[in-house]
């Protein structure tokens, strides 16, 4: 069993998360690869022998970076063919902003999955909450469709950005989902 989780990185918060996902989910499995939205580009016969893809794109301007974008085009020389109709699919987005509509970015990552016939896992993950008082992790910034995490960008360092635990959660959910309907079939 496989996944691989496909990302683009402007300034390095989204590929820190995507890192956390990829540690989540090497919990359940051991395949879990990690490439760039280029190296996915020159390796899509590793995406077509995946059992799960995880597409991640910073947020910008409201919406998918331009190098998300292009993998994303690019995979249009194979889509009538769908091969990956079937396979699993989740996303996840990064921004500076507390909202910065990254909705609409997991709305357009999950458009892409169904262009292509896949399943799409959502994050299954509730907010905590302790005195009334909802928590930052787990999914602090309760996001449903897939993960959205906050990076600061206040300063030129590349920062952690907030919601790592909730993407290591994520990449353990994809994983075992993976495992379990991998097995049943």
């Amino acid at each position: 069993m496989k996944i691989v989780i496909i990302y683009h990185s402007g300034y390095g918060h989204t590929k820190i998360v995507a890192q956390h996902i990829q540690k989540g989910a090497s919990r359940e499995l051991e395949q879990v690869l990690l490439l760039s939205t280029l190296e996915a580009q020159d390796n899509f016969e590793l995406l077509h022998q995946a059992d799960t893809l995880v597409f991640g794109s910073p947020t910008y301007m409201g919406t998918i970076s331009a190098d998300f974008k292009k993998f994303m085009e690019a995979t249009g020389k194979f889509w009538y063919t769908q091969k990956w109709k079937d396979k699993f699919a989740a996303g996840f987005t990064n921004s500076s902003t507390l909202n910065g509509d990254k909705l609409n970015t997991l709305q357009q990552l999950s458009l892409f999955a169904s262009q292509h016939s896949m399943l799409w896992i959502s994050t299954g993950i509730l907010p905590k909450f302790e005195n009334d008082k909802q928590l930052e992790e787990p999914n602090g910034l309760a996001s449903y469709l897939g993960l959205m995490t906050l990076s600061d960008n206040s300063t030129t360092e590349v920062n952690l950005p907030k919601g790592l635990e909730t993407a290591e959660l994520f990449g353990q959910r994809i994983a075992q989902l993976t495992k379990q309907f991998k097995q049943s079939k």
